[in-house]
């Protein structure tokens, strides 16, 4: 997959000439929502012969408007993997800046469709563009003048309750609703990190973990306990996971949300590692315990629970 980061008003220079079917939207997550729209692009790119682009944005326009950190599903490490996962051609990184937001529609289209030989663009039924988001896709196919075809993609429902989306999957996150965030994205939610040196509490509780630095820009679970798998050199380890602030032994207010393994099958020295999680069940919130001896006996139940869990 080719990568192209673009922004206006740079010159625009993909290289070698390609016409594209082009799927655009911010794809955070690339949840079953966004694989529609994708999916939907490859469909219309082979139907025509030609490649299959995606158009994301960096950073997330709402970031941008708001000056507060949104919460990222997806690092974009694991968008990339994700979106070559789905047999994408192309990937163009659009610089989500206020020049690019005080473009009008008929620019937009102007410089990142036209300019970029897109022969096709598919896109959900929400998506606008353009200064203010002015622009839909009912104006996106009528400033086409017949170089390109468009598709919008309905809403994907979960339930009752409506659409597949980030913001959904961000609200099930916080509450510490990690299947149903995994329903939504049709995988399990994953964080990546590095493992880094911490109190070593587990260690002297006899139950070691690696405490994993995360992306402060990227949204992680309620704070709580979870049955996790993580990848670590390529191999799958089965896991439980605190996701807090250790209230037992620290002032809550005072303390930063941290993500603390316990690998179930294996024993290794894990400084300086990166780990990808997998969060797949969720089994308590985190607690503050009255003695070191009642902490020892849960963590012993919830390791017993995650084996349990994961063996299922």
């Amino acid at each position: 997959m080719e990568i192209y980061r673009l922004r206006y008003p740079d010159r625009v220079d993909i290289g070698e000439k390609h016409d594209y079917s082009l799927a655009i939207g911010f794809f955070d997550g690339i949840h079953k929502g966004h694989q529609e729209v994708i999916c939907s692009a490859k469909k219309t790119a082979e139907k025509l012969a030609i490649q299959t682009a995606v158009m994301t944005f960096d950073p997330h326009p709402s970031q941008l408007f708001s000056g507060k950190n949104i919460g990222y599903i997806t690092p974009f490490e694991e968008k990339v993997r994700l979106l070559e996962g789905l047999h994408v051609d192309a990937l163009f990184i659009v610089s989500f800046d206020w020049a690019l937001a005080s473009l009008s529609p008929q620019q937009f289209i102007d410089i990142f469709v036209k300019g970029l030989h897109v022969k096709h663009v598919t896109a959900g039924f929400d998506f606008t563009f353009g200064a203010k988001g002015a622009g839909t896709m009912e104006d996106m196919n009528r400033l086409s003048e017949g170089l390109y075809g468009t598709t919008t993609v309905s809403k994907v429902t979960f339930d009752e309750n409506g659409k597949t989306s980030s913001t959904k999957i961000r609200q099930l996150l916080s509450e510490g609703n990690v299947e149903d965030a995994s329903r939504l994205l049709g995988r399990p939610f994953r964080t990546v990190g590095e493992v880094v040196h911490g109190e070593k509490r587990g260690r002297q509780l006899g139950f070691p973990t690696a405490n994993i630095q995360t992306d402060e820009e990227h949204i992680v679970p309620a704070n709580g306990v979870y049955a996790v798998t993580c990848l670590i050199d390529g191999t799958w380890y089965n896991g439980v996971c605190n996701m807090g602030v250790k209230p037992t032994f620290h002032n809550p207010e005072h303390r930063q949300a941290t993500a603390e393994v316990h690998l179930l099958d294996a024993s290794m020295d894990l400084y300086g590692k990166h780990i990808a999680i997998d969060w797949l069940y969720r089994i308590r919130s985190e607690k503050k315990f009255e003695s070191l001896d009642a902490l020892k006996e849960q963590i012993a139940k919830d390791k017993q629970t995650a084996i349990d869990l994961l063996n299922e």
